[in-house]
């Protein structure tokens, strides 16, 4: 499914680049005249953020080294290669050398052409005087840039404006030698991708680049390394034990290679999260902005894209696309030098938008005006991680959380674990572990079907749930003490500084010494506002059981209950209250 759906994007894409091209970031050009002689060292890629970023370009394809060098040295490029192999500079540089010369010959033999001549006349005159190339570094001032790093480089002549393997003889010499080469393959079978019958295999797939924490050089979704994974006497290399064409291979690896350094990929976690949908369609573009980090360009991005959302999901219609295009979702994992498949969803567009909505309905979670409206996936996560950092994010969790998203479950369990174990930690229920509480709670009482109330966004003073009614207790205890001292940010450590902990796992612990020291605080304060704290604390306690207050503990979810309990009285104490009109005060 999941190569058949990226083959399929490949066919209809038309920015791709074609069977025997892929696209490369290439550093310098090196310009010719028609006698082999180098007129110019041109560095073409960009300064960004201290870095220089090449700059993409298309160049052929002749095999595995196109995106990934083995240690021989004898798989050079056609037309284009690191400067190793160009120049034959560093390790086995002679050996690389003679690599690229021999490839270039072997492909394009009996080609009258002229770039093609000025290129290999380039070459061996390197190949016969060696210490030529130091000079030719040195004279275009790029000698601590290839000292640094091994840049990629590609041909020009200077009388053209694209390189040389882009002339008309040369892509028309090249691509019919590559269709001879494939159609003269020794391994012939059926495509497990296509269907197609007795069709030249790919005897390795192309390496992918990109997927966050795996290998540099590349790794593979489809590989096999030891006699242990043969099947029925096949080869575990040269494509017999999951016989896959050569065209198909290049399609799906050259549309993953593609999402991966696209706008079409989000960071989840460790997990690479790539999408896209069977036509063009709003959602392929609207995913990085609703669930990525907004933009300092555009910081309300993350908030137009969901309005959008809410707009389509309402009248059932996308500005582009319609509402039963099947959309995919591929959650991507490094594992050694393989990649894991973290998750896999594909759905209509219209159910997909409807769960995302799900999601940041459920997430809705009253907060502070500075705050975000709405919180990225990177926020959520990191707001449930050890001080609140993404490295000391569980390796697992991003992609269990994007998947039960997208598939509309219940979220983790580790997820209200790690919320409600940091609020524990830190004596502090934060806006996002507040929204994690809410959304695992009512995801829980949803799909279980209990009788127990849904959270809501706001405080809710009617939700009997004694957890609930014991955070609301101990966020009032709180502002006691604060109105007491004079307020918030007068005292150096409140009640919940030193009694947080125990008061969400063991109230009868601790609350009858709060209620007595409350009697204290209330004291200090005029006796209007003492009356109303009074009254609120009436309030609350009137939802108790008499025998079993204070209980002795309180379950891991009880203490999820207790610190939305706690946030949301503690939120709804500094809420702005509008002006009463004159015949609400008569």
């Amino acid at each position: 499914m999941i190569l058949q759906a990226l083959n399929r994007y490949y066919e209809r894409a038309e920015n791709l680049p074609r069977e025997g091209w892929v696209r490369r970031g290439v550093d310098y050009i090196v310009v010719l005249d028609e006698q082999g002689e180098c007129v110019n060292l041109e560095a073409v890629g960009e300064q960004k953020k201290g870095k220089t970023v090449p700059r993409d370009m298309l160049v052929t394809a002749i095999g595995k080294q196109a995106m990934k060098h083995t240690n021989s040295g004898k798989d050079a490029n056609l037309l284009w290669d690191n400067a190793s192999f160009v120049f034959g500079t560093g390790n086995k540089g002679d050996i690389k050398l003679g690599s690229f010369i021999d490839t270039l010959q072997g492909w394009l033999d009996g080609l009258n052409d002229a770039g093609v001549e000025a290129v290999c006349q380039f070459c061996i005159n390197l190949r016969g005087h060696p210490e030529a190339t130091t000079a030719l570094i040195e004279r275009f001032q790029a000698k601590e840039d290839f000292e640094k790093r091994d840049p990629v480089l590609i041909f020009r002549l200077v009388t053209d404006m694209e390189g040389v393997h882009l002339r008309p003889a040369v892509r028309n010499a090249y691509e019919t030698e590559l269709a001879a080469s494939q159609s003269g393959s020794e391994l012939h079978g059926n495509c497990l991708v296509t269907g197609e019958v007795d069709v030249p295999l790919a005897p390795n797939e192309s390496v992918i680049k990109g997927v966050w924490g795996g290998q540099p050089a590349g790794c593979n979704i489809v590989s096999f390394n030891a006699r242990a994974f043969e099947s029925y006497g096949k080869r575990e290399r040269n494509g017999e034990n999951a016989p896959v064409s050569l065209r198909a291979s290049f399609a799906y690896t050259t549309v993953l290679n593609h999402l991966l350094a696209s706008n079409q990929r989000i960071q989840v976690g460790d997990t690479s999260t790539v999408f896209w949908a069977e036509e063009p369609h709003t959602l392929e573009t609207a995913m990085p902005d609703l669930f990525g980090e907004p933009s300092k360009d555009n910081p309300d991005s993350n908030t137009d894209a969901i309005k959008a959302l809410y707009a389509s999901v309402a009248s059932g219609q996308f500005s582009v696309g319609g509402p039963g295009t099947r959309f995919h979702v591929l959650g991507l994992a490094p594992n050694a030098a393989r990649i894991s498949i973290r998750f896999w969803e594909t759905a209509i567009a219209i159910d997909l938008a409807q769960r995302i909505r799900q999601h940041f309905e459920d997430l809705a979670v009253v907060h502070a005006s500075y705050e975000p409206e709405h919180l990225s996936l990177f926020r959520l996560l990191t707001g449930v991680a050890l001080l609140n950092k993404a490295d000391n994010i569980p390796p697992n969790l991003g992609g269990e959380v994007m998947r039960t998203i997208l598939e509309g479950l219940p979220y983790p369990a580790m997820l209200l674990n790690l919320a409600v174990v940091r609020c524990r930690a830190e004596q502090k229920p934060t806006y996002a572990r507040a929204a994690v509480i809410k959304a695992c709670l009512n995801r829980h009482i949803r799909f279980r079907k209990t009788a127990e109330k849904e959270f809501t966004p706001m405080l809710d003073p009617s939700n009997n749930n004694p957890a609930y009614r014991l955070g609301r207790l101990f966020a009032t205890l709180e502002r006691i003490q604060e109105d007491a001292a004079g307020g918030p940010g007068k005292l150096n450590a409140t009640i919940r500084d030193r009694y947080y902990g125990a008061a969400s796992s063991t109230p009868a612990a601790v609350f009858p010494t709060l209620l007595r020291l409350s009697k204290h605080h209330l004291g200090k304060l005029t006796p209007g506002l003492a009356i109303t704290r009074e009254r609120l604390i009436g309030e609350i306690m009137d939802g108790f059981d008499a025998d079993t207050f204070p209980p002795r503990h309180l379950a891991l979810p009880d203490q999820a209950r207790f610190a939305l309990g706690y946030y949301q009285q503690r939120q709804a104490f500094f809420a702005k209250t509008e002006p009463k009109t004159p015949e609400e005060t008569q």
